[in-house]
């Protein structure tokens, strides 16, 4: 079965002389662990890539590898000048937009002038009805007469209530214009905020891509920071295996530098999308001990604990032959066995026979 091995927790099996041509052995049963192979490299908690926002050169670099970084700390500076620039006018405009909202903003005194001497007009055409209405009740003037006077008096009356409406319609217009400008005032204030590069998190800078004087271009990755006190096992699952893995199972992991050590882990964390690059499911496995290496990037192997068969019958793999036969002692022809696992060195035996046959096969040695 593809990338699953056979473990014995206790093995034996019985030789005959070396000096026959065949070799005979027994069936034994133990119990065997059944893991899953994974392989894939170290990595820290949280990680992430510190990125340009803009484009412009280098010209503080506050950071090195290695280096422990807080979360807000300005760790480079970009020399982006047009950003700076556009800050600057949206500040003026905004400012300007700002004084025109006052009451005492030249256009806000020309409207209310207008609107006084308006309403001057419309308050003398008032009384000059009623004045005109009284000579018309004497008879001292024509109805014409007092019937002009009338419109007059309306058509002030309408200039009044215009000129109202056009101070408020001056007041929207400036609040609307110092909404605008404070808002492209604020949006020119990130951009420029962008030309320094913070520490999104508190972690460590494992890797730096970029120096002082380098052009960036937005979008360039500067660095690679993640956490420095959780470093786990990154690893890629074989489509065909990953149903057989879940959280909270047990894995044995052992690092490329350190050929001679394994450490005890558990799967955390299944990946729920099925990954393009590696062609495989990423598992990520914590470390349930003390981890002494914690260079990120670092290759390694796991097995990961799916289960435990009791009690298993077991035969060396070199007395498996193809199609699944194996020789009985006593027995003209060939045995068709079933198996359940095959590894390089062992084979479970599930139907065709039992720990009490005798199997030969020919002197491999």
């Amino acid at each position: 079965m593809k990338n699953t091995i056979l473990y014995l927790i206790v093995f034996s099996f019985t030789w005959v002389s070396c000096v026959k041509q065949t070799q005979e052995t027994q069936p034994i049963r133990k119990d065997v662990t059944e893991t899953v192979f994974a392989s894939g490299i170290l990595e820290a908690n949280g990680t992430y890539q510190l990125t340009a926002q803009s484009d412009g050169y280098l010209v503080v670099v506050n950071f090195k590898e290695n280096d422990l970084v807080q979360e807000g700390t300005v760790l480079a500076i970009i020399d982006n000048k047009q950003n700076i620039l556009n800050t600057e006018s949206a500040e003026a405009l905004y400012q300007i937009a700002k004084s025109n909202t006052n009451p005492n903003a030249p256009n806000f005194v020309q409207a209310r002038n207008s609107s006084l001497v308006a309403q001057q007009k419309m308050e003398f055409d008032s009384l000059q009805v009623i004045r005109y209405k009284k000579l018309l009740a004497s008879n001292s003037i024509a109805k014409t007469e007092y019937e002009n006077v009338v419109l007059q008096y309306q058509n002030s009356k309408t200039n009044y209530i215009n000129s109202l409406a056009n101070y408020q319609q001056l007041q929207q217009q400036a609040e609307q214009q110092l909404i605008i400008n404070a808002s492209q005032s604020n949006v020119n204030k990130v951009l420029t905020g962008f030309n320094q590069l913070k520490a999104v998190l508190t972690g460590r800078v494992y890797q730096k891509f970029k120096q002082k004087g380098d052009y960036v271009r937005k979008g360039e990755v500067i660095a690679t920071i993640g956490d420095a006190n959780f470093i786990y096992a990154k690893v890629n699952v074989d489509e065909s295996n990953i149903r057989k893995i879940q959280v909270g199972q047990e894995a044995v992991i052992q690092l490329n530098t350190h050929k001679d050590k394994t450490y005890k882990g558990e799967v955390m964390e299944i990946l729920p999308a099925f990954n393009e690059a590696t062609q495989s499911f990423i598992c990520k496995i914590a470390f349930k001990e003390n981890l002494d290496f914690k260079l990120v990037n670092t290759q390694l192997q796991t097995n990961i604990v799916i289960g435990v068969n009791k009690n298993a019958l077991l035969i060396p793999r070199n007395f498996l032959n193809f199609g699944n036969y194996v020789n009985v002692k006593g027995k003209e022809q060939p045995v068709k066995v079933s198996t359940r696992f095959v590894s390089n060195d062992w084979v479970q035996i599930e139907t065709g026979i039992d720990e009490n046959s005798t199997l030969i096969t020919d002197n491999l040695q």
